[in-house]
């Protein structure tokens, strides 16, 4: 662990002789909603404003219902108004679009989400882009990731921004370390790897196709898996004590029973890594109380408050 961790102990588990320290990404989670949680209820009770947040799911996706249950049920805990809307599989991009246009001109409603993947044939492009910008608490609006590309002020997607919070509680500076991320997306890689170099790592971007993949990600002292295959990343692709952020959640099927696993072979890079966070309990957790710190701080925008520092990295 580099100097100045210690510190931030709270993301860490105390490890076995020989293994990895586990990143408890659900004990930061929970510590970050409890703070969120106080920073409400102060400006409730200073400016009379309640953070108000709206999720949209269309059709009934049981792992896309289980997540909209969970990020209404948090903002709700944490005082926020936090409003469910459902759309059957069977709407037109049309209703979909009519009901966003109504939420982007809702005084109450701070931040919008519309839930990820919608079912066929609807298209997530034209859905992204017809949100407020300034109510794009998922941080996936192009005028969003133009801003975080430029380095100016923007709302931040989540997972990325929940990843920056573990490095930066398990390892303080991260300043000067090389940093590998393995995946894309504009969802989560791509907008991780500008932050990272926000935060003056050196970033490689890797993906299923770079050629001699396990020696790039050997030579990371940070190492993030977010390319969306089961246990793809072996242990004897890690370099020694390097740091690994797993974003991978992916439901297989072992000895006739159902899980969870990351795009990391977990048991065998604890043996190898440093840190590493687990599937699940680690990257998914911060994706939620993420969300809150985006909407607590669109918020504060729309109202012309400070933004308070809890919501930042």
């Amino acid at each position: 662990m580099r100097a100045g961790a210690a510190a931030q102990g709270e993301a860490l588990v105390p490890r076995q002789a020989g293994e990895a320290r586990i990143i408890d990404g659900a004990a930061v989670a929970a510590s970050r909603r409890a703070r969120l949680a106080e920073v409400a209820a102060r400006i409730k009770s200073d400016h009379g404003m309640v953070p108000g947040l709206a999720v949209v799911l269309v059709g009934d996706d049981p792992a896309s219902r289980v997540y909209v249950r969970n990020k209404v049920k948090h903002a709700r805990e944490a005082g926020f108004d936090s409003q469910e809307f459902r759309l059957p599989a069977t709407a037109s991009e049309a209703e979909l679009l009519a009901v966003v246009e109504r939420l982007n001109g809702d005084p109450s409603v701070h931040g919008i989400l519309v839930q990820l993947p919608l079912p066929k044939p609807l298209r997530q492009e034209p859905v992204i882009a017809a949100i407020d910008p300034a109510k794009d608490v998922d941080g996936l609006h192009v005028v969003n990731g133009g801003r975080l590309l430029a380095g100016s002020e923007g709302m931040v997607p989540c997972t990325p921004l929940g990843c920056m919070i573990l490095l930066r509680e398990t390892l303080g500076d991260i300043a000067g370390l090389e940093a590998v991320v393995v995946g894309r997306s504009p969802l989560v890689g791509k907008p991780l790897a500008l932050l990272l170099l926000a935060a003056n790592c050196t970033v490689t971007v890797a993906h299923s196709r770079t050629r001699d993949l396990p020696s790039v990600c050997r030579r990371a002292q940070i190492l993030v898996a977010a390319v969306g295959r089961p246990e793809m990343i072996r242990g004897d692709w890690i370099q020694p004590g390097a740091t690994v952020v797993d974003v991978g959640i992916n439901r297989v099927e072992r000895a006739g029973k159902g899980g969870l696993v990351g795009d990391v072979a977990f048991d065998e890079a604890r043996r190898t890594a440093g840190a590493i966070t687990p599937v699940p309990g680690g990257v998914g957790p911060m994706t939620v109380a993420c969300l809150l710190a985006n909407t607590l701080k669109a918020a504060c925008l729309r109202h012309g408050l400070p933004v308070p520092k809890e919501v930042g990295f």
